[in-house]
């Protein structure tokens, strides 16, 4: 098990003690201290071994935790371990754990050179929340906006001096930290996301002068201080933290209410590490406040829908129309008919064709169908050629009907997930499936109770029917 900082070293090995609590594991890490390689399971830091293959040995498989970082050129780190270790043994396998499959200035991490053939999302951001098992982020509209016009550009992201230079000055710290404390109400876990070491150290000063618990963290901070610092963070004693470029990876605090968006970055993986510190479930509330000063939701849209840059366009082309609500400034999507937050009903635009917007950080707006009937036919992809079931729901006639998948002959966690949603379905239906023939299925299913209603989201040209109530 790879990672990179020796935080989600121990946390990924605590968390499979949870598991397994007598797992024979050993942890490998300078950073820790601890050097241990002679157990069945070992959790490793990449600088620590990225040159050790040989005193490794065999291995039959490697996970690698926040696995963007691998380089999609036969270089760096992981590659090197990798390559040492597939020598050994060639039938290893690989698999990686990411929230962000893409690198800024090259696109999705299965492209080009890369070690990873295929991406496999056995689950959505947006089924987790709806499953209640995250929780939800809100966004609301900033007075206060941090621009970066005039910054320069280098390898596809903003170079740090040129933009602390221009984002770090007294008026604009002083007018963000009143816009956040006024936006607080009562909430008591802060995180601000600074543009470099000096910008977090200001705002910081700023914070503490207006009375806020506040303390600053970036990489110049003493490893004693910071685990201090972190702790005093998460036990409540310190109610704002700023950072830079620290707590975007490994850092778990589930009862972080407020996230503070003071920089803007060109890279998707970096806005979408900073807004997942805040999906932990809570004790205290249902959702986590970002408030996005720096604009960075509007560049890459909702996250659960981030659209990637190619390796030819690092940038995304305008902005798409947003719904502030006029009674309590919460940003919706132009789609919404009513406020997600204090339920404001929206005047009805007429003869304008509504569209997602990309400032709702959560990037959409539960769909639902009075279902009438529905069909079901087998499906043959034109890509790959393996047959599956399809299922299209009928509406009202001013309905788009909605069309759903069930991979039921693939192999892996995908088959076998589609086949459980079918049994499901089947039972829920009052049909008697005996085995798995695609004829005799949609047979049966098609002349079965459909569901008095679905729950469904649009994305791009698919949908994904995200419950069914009969």
């Amino acid at each position: 098990m790879l990672t990179h900082s020796k935080e989600l070293i121990s946390q990924n090995a605590e968390k499979m003690r949870q598991h397994w609590q007598n797992a024979p594991l050993g942890i490998y890490s300078a950073s820790l201290n601890r050097r241990e390689l002679n157990e069945p399971i070992t959790f490793a830091g990449i600088q620590s071994v990225r040159k050790r293959a040989n005193e490794i040995g065999h291995v039959d498989l490697i996970i690698v935790d926040e696995c963007h970082l691998i380089s999609h050129k036969d270089e760096g780190g992981y590659r090197t371990l990798i390559n040492g270790l597939t020598d050994i043994n060639p039938n290893v396998r690989v698999i990686g754990l990411t929230a962000s499959p893409f690198r800024l200035g090259h696109g999705r991490i299965t492209d080009g050179d890369a070690i990873f053939s295929d991406l496999i999302e056995p689950v959505s951001v947006h089924e987790l929340i709806n499953d209640d098992f995250l929780a939800t982020l809100r966004s609301k509209v900033t007075s206060q906006v941090l621009s970066a016009d005039g910054v320069h550009k280098r390898g596809g992201e903003y170079i740090a001096k040129e933009l602390q230079d221009a984002l770090n000055t007294d008026d604009k710290n002083e007018a963000v930290v009143n816009e956040v404390i006024a936006q607080a109400n009562g909430r008591k876990s802060w995180l601000f996301f600074c543009t470099g070491v000096e910008h977090a150290q200001d705002v910081c000063i700023i914070l503490q002068s207006k009375g806020i618990n506040a303390e600053c963290l970036t990489g110049q901070t003493p490893k004693a201080e910071r685990e201090r610092i972190l702790s005093d963070f998460k036990s409540g004693r310190i109610t704002a933290l700023t950072n830079c470029e620290i707590l975007t990876t490994g850092f778990d605090h589930a009862d972080l209410d407020l996230i503070a968006f003071l920089r803007p970055t060109m890279s998707p993986v970096l806005y979408q590490q900073m807004a997942g510190r805040g999906l932990r479930k809570k004790s205290h509330t249902d959702h986590c406040l970002v408030l996005d000063f720096a604009g960075v939701v509007r560049q890459h849209g909702p996250i659960t829908d981030i659209k990637p840059p190619t390796a030819k366009n690092t940038e995304l082309k305008g902005a798409a129309p947003i719904r502030v609500c006029d009674e309590c400034g919460e940003i919706c999507h132009a789609a919404a008919r009513v406020c997600t937050h204090c339920g404001l009903e929206f005047p009805i635009a007429e003869k304008k064709k509504l569209r997602l917007h990309s400032d709702d950080i959560m990037g959409y707006e539960d769909q639902t169908m009075q279902v009438t009937s529905w069909n079901w036919s087998k499906h043959v992809s034109k890509k790959s050629g393996a047959e599956m079931l399809k299922v299209k729901y009928y509406g009202g006639l001013s309905d788009e009907p909605v069309t759903e998948y069930l991979v039921v002959n693939h192999d892996g966690f995908a088959g076998q997930r589609a086949q459980e949603m079918l049994q499901h379905m089947a039972q829920k239906a009052g049909a008697n499936l005996d085995g798995f023939d695609l004829t005799s299925i949609r047979v049966q299913m098609s002349i079965s109770q459909h569901p008095e209603k679905i729950t469904y989201k649009k994305a791009g040209k698919f949908f994904r029917v995200l419950s069914r109530q009969w």
